[in-house]
Protein backbone atom coordinates (compact mmCIF):
# COMPACT_ATOMS: atom_id res chain seq x y z
CA UNK A 1 0.00 0.00 0.00
CA UNK A 2 0.94 3.33 -0.36
CA UNK A 3 1.30 6.43 1.89
CA UNK A 4 -1.79 8.02 -0.11
CA UNK A 5 -3.69 4.78 0.98
CA UNK A 6 -1.63 4.56 4.34
CA UNK A 7 -3.13 7.62 5.51
CA UNK A 8 -6.97 7.49 4.10
CA UNK A 9 -9.37 7.96 6.40
CA UNK A 10 -11.99 5.30 7.73
CA UNK A 11 -14.58 6.09 5.46
CA UNK A 12 -12.00 6.06 2.02
CA UNK A 13 -10.26 3.44 2.99
CA UNK A 14 -14.05 1.28 3.70
CA UNK A 15 -14.77 2.38 0.57
CA UNK A 16 -12.19 0.40 -1.02
CA UNK A 17 -12.56 -2.51 0.54
CA UNK A 18 -16.64 -2.96 0.38
CA UNK A 19 -15.70 -2.37 -3.28
CA UNK A 20 -13.06 -4.77 -3.25
CA UNK A 21 -10.51 -2.43 -4.60
CA UNK A 22 -8.15 -3.54 -1.81
CA UNK A 23 -8.51 -6.62 0.03
CA UNK A 24 -8.58 -6.89 4.13
CA UNK A 25 -5.99 -9.43 4.19
CA UNK A 26 -3.89 -6.72 1.80
CA UNK A 27 -4.23 -4.06 3.87
CA UNK A 28 -3.88 -5.71 7.47
CA UNK A 29 -0.40 -7.33 5.79
CA UNK A 30 0.81 -3.67 5.31
CA UNK A 31 -0.32 -2.14 8.39
CA UNK A 32 1.29 -5.03 10.28
CA UNK A 33 4.86 -4.34 8.20
CA UNK A 34 4.59 -0.93 9.56
CA UNK A 35 3.77 -2.01 13.01
CA UNK A 36 6.89 -4.21 12.79
CA UNK A 37 9.04 -2.04 11.41
CA UNK A 38 8.17 1.78 11.85
CA UNK A 39 6.94 0.86 15.98
CA UNK A 40 9.88 0.24 17.56
CA UNK A 41 11.50 4.12 16.14
CA UNK A 42 8.27 5.30 18.15
CA UNK A 43 8.02 3.14 20.98
CA UNK A 44 4.31 2.48 19.96
CA UNK A 45 4.06 -0.96 20.18
CA UNK A 46 4.21 -3.49 22.99
CA UNK A 47 2.69 -6.36 21.62
CA UNK A 48 2.03 -7.14 16.97
CA UNK A 49 -1.17 -9.14 17.19
CA UNK A 50 -0.26 -10.86 13.69
CA UNK A 51 -1.84 -13.88 13.69
CA UNK A 52 -5.54 -12.52 15.41
CA UNK A 53 -5.45 -9.85 12.61
CA UNK A 54 -4.73 -12.34 9.71
CA UNK A 55 -8.03 -14.64 10.81
CA UNK A 56 -10.07 -11.63 10.91
CA UNK A 57 -9.10 -10.48 8.06
CA UNK A 58 -9.77 -13.62 5.83
CA UNK A 59 -12.80 -13.71 7.73
CA UNK A 60 -13.70 -10.03 6.63
CA UNK A 61 -12.60 -10.59 3.52
CA UNK A 62 -15.26 -14.04 3.15
CA UNK A 63 -18.07 -12.06 4.24
CA UNK A 64 -17.31 -9.36 2.22
CA UNK A 65 -17.44 -11.26 -1.26
CA UNK A 66 -20.18 -13.01 0.37
CA UNK A 67 -22.21 -10.17 0.25
CA UNK A 68 -22.46 -9.59 4.22
CA UNK A 69 -20.64 -6.22 5.01
CA UNK A 70 -21.02 -4.95 8.81
CA UNK A 71 -20.51 -1.58 8.04
CA UNK A 72 -17.79 1.05 7.78
CA UNK A 73 -14.98 -0.65 9.97
CA UNK A 74 -15.67 -4.07 8.45
CA UNK A 75 -11.61 -5.18 7.42
CA UNK A 76 -10.26 -1.73 8.65
CA UNK A 77 -6.86 -2.53 10.87
CA UNK A 78 -6.99 -0.80 14.42
CA UNK A 79 -5.00 -0.59 17.37
CA UNK A 80 -5.71 -0.81 21.08
CA UNK A 81 -4.19 1.08 24.34
CA UNK A 82 -2.57 -2.01 26.14
CA UNK A 83 -4.87 -1.54 29.41
CA UNK A 84 -7.86 -2.89 27.27
CA UNK A 85 -7.53 -6.96 28.31
CA UNK A 86 -7.29 -9.17 25.25
CA UNK A 87 -8.13 -13.16 24.66
CA UNK A 88 -6.24 -15.77 23.06
CA UNK A 89 -2.70 -15.51 25.05
CA UNK A 90 -2.51 -11.84 24.31
CA UNK A 91 -0.47 -9.95 27.17
CA UNK A 92 -2.04 -6.83 28.63
CA UNK A 93 0.48 -5.24 30.56
CA UNK A 94 -0.81 -2.31 31.74
CA UNK A 95 2.30 -0.57 30.06
CA UNK A 96 4.07 -1.57 33.66
CA UNK A 97 7.03 -3.99 34.20
CA UNK A 98 5.51 -5.82 36.92
CA UNK A 99 2.44 -6.94 34.63
CA UNK A 100 4.36 -7.47 31.46
CA UNK A 101 3.30 -11.27 31.13
CA UNK A 102 0.10 -11.01 32.90
CA UNK A 103 -3.02 -12.32 30.15
CA UNK A 104 -6.49 -12.61 30.54
CA UNK A 105 -8.98 -15.07 28.68
CA UNK A 106 -11.71 -12.61 27.68
CA UNK A 107 -11.90 -9.67 25.93
CA UNK A 108 -13.02 -6.47 26.79
CA UNK A 109 -15.97 -4.74 26.02
CA UNK A 110 -14.37 -2.66 23.54
CA UNK A 111 -12.65 -4.89 21.81
CA UNK A 112 -15.93 -7.33 21.64
CA UNK A 113 -17.84 -4.38 19.88
CA UNK A 114 -15.06 -3.75 17.32
CA UNK A 115 -14.56 -7.40 16.09
CA UNK A 116 -18.59 -7.71 15.88
CA UNK A 117 -18.01 -4.45 13.58
CA UNK A 118 -15.49 -6.65 11.63
CA UNK A 119 -12.80 -4.19 12.53
CA UNK A 120 -9.10 -6.28 12.81
CA UNK A 121 -7.14 -5.86 16.22
CA UNK A 122 -3.11 -5.21 14.50
CA UNK A 123 -1.60 -4.30 17.85
CA UNK A 124 -1.50 -3.82 21.29
CA UNK A 125 -0.29 -0.27 21.79
CA UNK A 126 2.32 1.19 24.71
CA UNK A 127 1.25 3.40 27.04
CA UNK A 128 2.89 5.31 30.38
CA UNK A 129 2.94 2.88 33.51
CA UNK A 130 -0.44 2.50 34.82
CA UNK A 131 -1.79 5.10 32.80
CA UNK A 132 -0.25 7.12 35.06
CA UNK A 133 -1.53 5.79 38.15
CA UNK A 134 1.51 6.46 40.01
CA UNK A 135 2.17 10.31 38.99
CA UNK A 136 4.95 10.51 36.40
CA UNK A 137 7.76 13.41 36.29
CA UNK A 138 9.60 12.19 32.54
CA UNK A 139 7.99 10.33 29.08
CA UNK A 140 10.47 7.30 30.18
CA UNK A 141 7.95 6.10 32.66
CA UNK A 142 6.67 2.83 30.68
CA UNK A 143 8.54 -0.56 29.74
CA UNK A 144 8.32 0.03 26.26
CA UNK A 145 10.33 3.32 26.86
CA UNK A 146 8.97 7.15 26.53
CA UNK A 147 6.15 7.81 23.64
CA UNK A 148 8.24 9.29 20.38
CA UNK A 149 6.60 11.99 18.41
CA UNK A 150 6.29 10.82 14.77
CA UNK A 151 6.48 14.84 14.12
CA UNK A 152 9.83 15.23 15.95
CA UNK A 153 11.43 11.91 17.28
CA UNK A 154 13.08 14.24 19.80
CA UNK A 155 9.53 15.41 21.14
CA UNK A 156 7.18 13.25 23.12
CA UNK A 157 4.16 11.67 21.53
CA UNK A 158 2.33 12.67 24.97
CA UNK A 159 0.31 10.68 27.76
CA UNK A 160 -0.79 8.39 28.26
CA UNK A 161 -2.38 7.05 25.02
CA UNK A 162 1.24 7.72 23.66
CA UNK A 163 1.26 4.79 21.48
CA UNK A 164 -2.39 5.07 20.62
CA UNK A 165 -0.93 8.77 19.22
CA UNK A 166 2.48 7.93 17.50
CA UNK A 167 1.00 5.03 15.91
CA UNK A 168 -1.89 6.82 14.08
CA UNK A 169 0.03 9.35 13.47
CA UNK A 170 2.92 7.91 12.02
CA UNK A 171 0.51 5.39 9.77
CA UNK A 172 0.88 2.46 11.57
CA UNK A 173 -2.94 1.86 12.11
CA UNK A 174 -6.45 3.68 10.51
CA UNK A 175 -6.99 4.17 14.42
CA UNK A 176 -6.97 3.56 17.94
CA UNK A 177 -8.27 3.27 21.28
CA UNK A 178 -7.22 5.10 24.01
CA UNK A 179 -8.52 6.13 27.47
CA UNK A 180 -8.67 9.67 29.29
CA UNK A 181 -8.92 9.72 33.15
CA UNK A 182 -7.75 13.71 32.83
CA UNK A 183 -6.26 14.37 29.10
CA UNK A 184 -4.79 11.32 28.06
CA UNK A 185 -6.92 11.00 25.13
CA UNK A 186 -7.01 14.68 23.97
CA UNK A 187 -2.61 15.17 24.68
CA UNK A 188 -1.51 12.53 22.79
CA UNK A 189 -4.19 13.74 19.79
CA UNK A 190 -2.86 17.57 19.78
CA UNK A 191 1.01 16.71 20.63
CA UNK A 192 0.63 14.41 17.43
CA UNK A 193 -1.50 16.19 15.32
CA UNK A 194 -4.63 13.85 15.33
CA UNK A 195 -8.26 14.18 15.79
CA UNK A 196 -9.04 11.97 19.24
CA UNK A 197 -12.61 11.73 21.27
CA UNK A 198 -13.42 12.12 24.77
CA UNK A 199 -16.89 10.41 25.18
CA UNK A 200 -19.40 11.13 28.13
CA UNK A 201 -18.60 9.51 31.01
CA UNK A 202 -20.83 5.99 30.49
CA UNK A 203 -20.86 6.22 27.40
CA UNK A 204 -18.58 3.70 26.64
CA UNK A 205 -18.06 0.64 28.32
CA UNK A 206 -14.72 -0.13 30.54
CA UNK A 207 -15.24 -3.71 31.14
CA UNK A 208 -12.12 -5.19 30.65
CA UNK A 209 -10.13 -1.78 30.59
CA UNK A 210 -7.29 -1.08 33.96
CA UNK A 211 -8.71 0.74 36.09
CA UNK A 212 -7.48 4.30 37.37
CA UNK A 213 -10.29 6.56 38.63
CA UNK A 214 -13.81 5.00 38.59
CA UNK A 215 -15.58 8.03 38.06
CA UNK A 216 -13.27 9.89 35.68
CA UNK A 217 -12.41 6.90 33.76
CA UNK A 218 -13.16 6.79 29.79
CA UNK A 219 -12.48 5.22 26.55
CA UNK A 220 -12.25 6.69 23.08
CA UNK A 221 -11.52 6.66 19.60
CA UNK A 222 -7.95 8.29 18.05
CA UNK A 223 -8.26 8.82 14.24
CA UNK A 224 -7.26 10.90 11.70
CA UNK A 225 -10.34 13.35 11.15
CA UNK A 226 -13.34 14.14 13.56
CA UNK A 227 -15.53 11.65 11.21
CA UNK A 228 -13.39 9.05 11.83
CA UNK A 229 -14.35 9.14 15.45
CA UNK A 230 -17.64 9.14 14.91
CA UNK A 231 -17.82 6.43 13.41
CA UNK A 232 -15.70 4.52 15.58
CA UNK A 233 -17.17 5.99 18.73
CA UNK A 234 -21.38 4.97 17.00
CA UNK A 235 -19.20 1.39 16.86
CA UNK A 236 -18.34 1.15 20.31
CA UNK A 237 -20.93 3.12 22.58
CA UNK A 238 -23.75 1.39 24.52
CA UNK A 239 -25.59 0.09 27.59
CA UNK A 240 -23.01 -3.00 28.88
CA UNK A 241 -24.48 -5.20 31.94
CA UNK A 242 -21.17 -6.03 33.01
CA UNK A 243 -20.54 -1.90 33.71
CA UNK A 244 -22.52 -0.45 35.40
CA UNK A 245 -21.83 3.49 34.86
CA UNK A 246 -22.65 2.47 31.34
CA UNK A 247 -25.69 4.64 30.37
CA UNK A 248 -29.06 3.36 28.55
CA UNK A 249 -28.75 6.48 25.98
CA UNK A 250 -27.86 5.14 22.63
CA UNK A 251 -25.49 6.70 20.45
CA UNK A 252 -26.08 6.93 16.56
CA UNK A 253 -23.15 9.03 14.88
CA UNK A 254 -24.71 12.30 13.14
CA UNK A 255 -22.45 11.90 9.91
CA UNK A 256 -20.10 14.58 8.44
CA UNK A 257 -23.13 16.07 6.51
CA UNK A 258 -23.94 19.94 8.07
CA UNK A 259 -25.43 23.40 6.80
CA UNK A 260 -26.50 25.06 9.74
CA UNK A 261 -24.67 27.68 11.17
CA UNK A 262 -23.58 26.63 14.60
CA UNK A 263 -23.22 28.96 18.05
CA UNK A 264 -20.10 28.34 20.02
CA UNK A 265 -18.41 29.19 23.09
CA UNK A 266 -15.39 30.56 24.03
CA UNK A 267 -14.33 30.40 27.94
CA UNK A 268 -12.91 34.04 28.72
CA UNK A 269 -9.32 33.08 29.21
CA UNK A 270 -9.45 30.07 27.41
CA UNK A 271 -5.85 30.71 26.33
CA UNK A 272 -4.55 33.30 28.41
CA UNK A 273 -1.45 30.77 30.08
CA UNK A 274 -0.72 28.90 26.49
CA UNK A 275 2.26 29.01 24.77
CA UNK A 276 2.45 31.87 21.94
CA UNK A 277 2.04 29.51 19.53
CA UNK A 278 -1.01 27.60 20.90
CA UNK A 279 -2.99 31.03 21.42
CA UNK A 280 -2.00 32.61 17.85
CA UNK A 281 -3.43 29.39 16.48
CA UNK A 282 -6.03 29.44 18.75
CA UNK A 283 -7.14 32.76 17.76
CA UNK A 284 -6.74 32.04 13.59
CA UNK A 285 -9.10 29.30 14.28
CA UNK A 286 -11.61 30.90 15.72
CA UNK A 287 -11.30 33.47 12.96
CA UNK A 288 -11.94 30.53 10.66
CA UNK A 289 -14.50 29.49 12.61
CA UNK A 290 -16.40 32.85 11.60
CA UNK A 291 -17.39 31.67 8.39
CA UNK A 292 -19.60 28.71 9.98
CA UNK A 293 -20.44 29.82 13.19
CA UNK A 294 -21.30 32.82 15.97
CA UNK A 295 -18.59 32.98 18.62
CA UNK A 296 -19.48 34.15 22.04
CA UNK A 297 -17.07 34.86 25.47
CA UNK A 298 -18.73 33.55 28.40
CA UNK A 299 -17.33 33.96 32.13
CA UNK A 300 -16.57 30.47 34.26
CA UNK A 301 -18.26 30.46 37.86
CA UNK A 302 -15.14 31.08 40.04
CA UNK A 303 -14.60 27.37 41.87
CA UNK A 304 -11.54 25.29 42.40
CA UNK A 305 -11.78 23.00 39.35
CA UNK A 306 -8.64 21.55 38.83
CA UNK A 307 -8.79 20.96 42.96
CA UNK A 308 -12.09 19.21 42.33
CA UNK A 309 -11.00 17.46 39.83
CA UNK A 310 -7.57 15.97 41.21
CA UNK A 311 -8.99 15.17 44.92
CA UNK A 312 -11.09 12.45 43.28
CA UNK A 313 -8.49 11.27 40.98
CA UNK A 314 -6.21 10.84 43.72
CA UNK A 315 -8.61 9.74 46.60
CA UNK A 316 -10.22 6.96 43.89
CA UNK A 317 -6.58 5.36 42.40
CA UNK A 318 -5.10 5.50 45.75
CA UNK A 319 -7.86 2.89 46.43
CA UNK A 320 -7.57 1.15 43.02
CA UNK A 321 -4.11 0.73 44.06
CA UNK A 322 -4.05 0.24 47.23
CA UNK A 323 -2.91 -3.63 47.15
CA UNK A 324 -0.46 -2.86 43.99
CA UNK A 325 1.34 -0.28 46.59
CA UNK A 326 0.98 -2.53 49.84
CA UNK A 327 3.08 -5.44 48.16
CA UNK A 328 5.72 -3.19 47.34
CA UNK A 329 5.17 -3.07 43.12
CA UNK A 330 5.67 -0.04 42.60
CA UNK A 331 9.26 -0.14 43.34
CA UNK A 332 9.39 -2.82 40.05
CA UNK A 333 8.15 0.17 37.53
CA UNK A 334 10.47 2.11 35.64
CA UNK A 335 9.37 6.07 36.24
CA UNK A 336 11.28 7.53 39.19
CA UNK A 337 7.94 9.37 40.22
CA UNK A 338 6.28 6.19 39.88
CA UNK A 339 7.78 4.51 42.29
CA UNK A 340 6.94 6.40 44.83
CA UNK A 341 4.22 8.93 43.94
CA UNK A 342 1.14 6.77 44.68
CA UNK A 343 2.05 6.82 48.36
CA UNK A 344 1.38 10.46 48.57
CA UNK A 345 -2.42 9.86 46.93
CA UNK A 346 -3.07 7.48 49.91
CA UNK A 347 -2.98 10.84 52.02
CA UNK A 348 -6.34 12.40 50.48
CA UNK A 349 -8.54 12.79 53.34
CA UNK A 350 -12.27 11.14 53.25
CA UNK A 351 -14.13 14.52 54.18
CA UNK A 352 -11.78 15.96 51.03
CA UNK A 353 -13.23 13.48 49.01
CA UNK A 354 -16.48 13.83 49.74
CA UNK A 355 -16.72 17.59 49.52
CA UNK A 356 -15.11 17.22 45.77
CA UNK A 357 -18.07 14.57 45.39
CA UNK A 358 -20.48 17.42 46.08
CA UNK A 359 -19.14 20.35 44.39
CA UNK A 360 -19.02 18.30 41.43
CA UNK A 361 -23.02 17.81 41.65
CA UNK A 362 -23.05 21.93 41.97
CA UNK A 363 -20.78 21.88 39.42
CA UNK A 364 -22.80 19.85 36.83
CA UNK A 365 -25.74 21.99 37.26
CA UNK A 366 -23.77 25.17 36.30
CA UNK A 367 -22.02 24.06 33.63
CA UNK A 368 -24.95 22.63 32.03
CA UNK A 369 -26.51 25.77 32.28
CA UNK A 370 -23.90 27.47 30.98
CA UNK A 371 -23.45 25.75 27.76
CA UNK A 372 -27.07 24.87 27.14
CA UNK A 373 -27.62 27.71 24.97
CA UNK A 374 -24.47 26.33 22.50
CA UNK A 375 -23.40 23.52 20.13
CA UNK A 376 -19.64 23.26 21.65
CA UNK A 377 -17.49 25.40 23.62
CA UNK A 378 -14.05 25.73 22.01
CA UNK A 379 -10.56 25.89 23.96
CA UNK A 380 -7.11 24.94 23.28
CA UNK A 381 -6.53 21.06 23.67
CA UNK A 382 -3.42 21.28 25.58
CA UNK A 383 -2.05 25.02 26.77
CA UNK A 384 1.70 23.86 24.88
CA UNK A 385 3.14 21.96 22.30
CA UNK A 386 4.74 18.30 23.22
CA UNK A 387 7.46 18.82 25.54
CA UNK A 388 11.12 17.17 24.52
CA UNK A 389 11.22 13.10 25.03
CA UNK A 390 13.55 13.91 27.85
CA UNK A 391 12.27 16.52 29.97
CA UNK A 392 11.86 16.06 33.62
CA UNK A 393 8.53 18.18 34.58
CA UNK A 394 7.81 19.51 37.75
CA UNK A 395 4.25 19.83 38.27
CA UNK A 396 3.98 21.89 41.23
CA UNK A 397 5.68 24.60 39.48
CA UNK A 398 4.11 24.78 36.22
CA UNK A 399 4.52 27.55 34.40
CA UNK A 400 1.03 27.80 32.23
CA UNK A 401 -1.07 27.11 35.60
CA UNK A 402 -4.13 25.06 36.13
CA UNK A 403 -5.66 23.68 33.26
CA UNK A 404 -9.34 24.58 33.73
CA UNK A 405 -11.45 23.26 30.63
CA UNK A 406 -9.83 19.75 31.37
CA UNK A 407 -10.66 20.00 34.62
CA UNK A 408 -14.10 20.55 33.96
CA UNK A 409 -14.71 17.98 31.05
CA UNK A 410 -12.87 15.20 33.05
CA UNK A 411 -14.35 15.83 36.70
CA UNK A 412 -17.92 16.33 34.99
CA UNK A 413 -17.73 13.78 32.66
CA UNK A 414 -18.64 15.57 29.68
CA UNK A 415 -17.45 14.82 25.71
CA UNK A 416 -14.68 16.51 23.86
CA UNK A 417 -13.13 16.35 20.47
CA UNK A 418 -9.35 18.13 19.39
CA UNK A 419 -8.63 18.16 16.27
CA UNK A 420 -5.20 19.69 14.89
CA UNK A 421 -5.26 23.33 14.03
CA UNK A 422 -2.11 24.28 12.93
CA UNK A 423 1.96 23.96 14.08
CA UNK A 424 4.72 25.93 16.22
CA UNK A 425 7.89 27.17 14.69
CA UNK A 426 9.47 24.10 14.86
CA UNK A 427 6.76 22.05 13.32
CA UNK A 428 4.79 20.54 16.24
CA UNK A 429 1.51 20.09 16.16
CA UNK A 430 -1.55 22.50 18.29
CA UNK A 431 -5.05 21.24 18.73
CA UNK A 432 -7.94 22.80 19.48
CA UNK A 433 -11.23 20.86 21.19
CA UNK A 434 -14.84 21.28 21.17
CA UNK A 435 -16.34 20.04 24.35
CA UNK A 436 -20.11 20.00 24.85
CA UNK A 437 -22.97 19.33 27.68
CA UNK A 438 -22.86 15.19 28.32
CA UNK A 439 -24.74 13.01 25.86
CA UNK A 440 -23.75 15.57 22.75
CA UNK A 441 -21.13 13.79 21.39
CA UNK A 442 -23.03 14.93 17.77
CA UNK A 443 -23.02 18.82 18.68
CA UNK A 444 -18.93 18.59 19.49
CA UNK A 445 -18.56 16.07 16.13
CA UNK A 446 -20.30 18.88 14.18
CA UNK A 447 -18.42 21.65 15.22
CA UNK A 448 -14.97 19.65 14.49
CA UNK A 449 -16.43 18.50 11.29
CA UNK A 450 -17.54 21.97 10.08
CA UNK A 451 -13.69 23.47 11.28
CA UNK A 452 -12.70 20.57 9.30
CA UNK A 453 -14.27 21.19 6.16
CA UNK A 454 -12.93 24.72 5.74
CA UNK A 455 -9.32 23.87 7.25
CA UNK A 456 -6.35 20.81 5.91
CA UNK A 457 -4.68 20.74 9.43
CA UNK A 458 -5.84 16.97 9.66
CA UNK A 459 -4.67 15.86 5.87
CA UNK A 460 -1.01 17.15 6.70
CA UNK A 461 1.06 14.32 7.93
CA UNK A 462 4.30 13.45 9.44
CA UNK A 463 7.38 12.68 6.99
CA UNK A 464 7.88 8.64 7.68
CA UNK A 465 11.04 6.82 5.60
CA UNK A 466 10.44 3.30 5.68
CA UNK A 467 13.74 2.19 5.87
Amino acid sequence: MSEDLVFLPIRDLAALIRSRQVSPVEVAEAFLDRLETLGPRYNAVVTITRDRALEQAKRAEYEIAAGEYRGLLHGVPYGAKDLLATSGGIPTTWGAAPYRDQVFDFDATVIRKLEEAGAVLAAKLAMVELAGGMGYKHADAAFTGPGVNPWNTGAWAGGSSSGSGSAVAAGLVPFAIGSETWGSILCPSAYCGLSGMRPTYGRVSRYGAMALSWTLDKLGPMGLTADDCGIVLEAIAGRDPNDPSTSERTFSYGGEAGGRRLKLAVFAGASENAQDAVRRNFDAALTELEAVADIEEVSLPDYPYAEMTSTILNGEASSIFDEFLAAGLSHELRGEGCKYNGFARTAVLAKDYLRALRLREVLGREIDALLAPYDAVAAPSVIRVADAVDKVWDRDEDEFGPDHTGAIGNGLGLPSISVPNGFDDQGLPTGIQFMDRAYHENSALAAANAFQSITAWHKQHPMVEVV
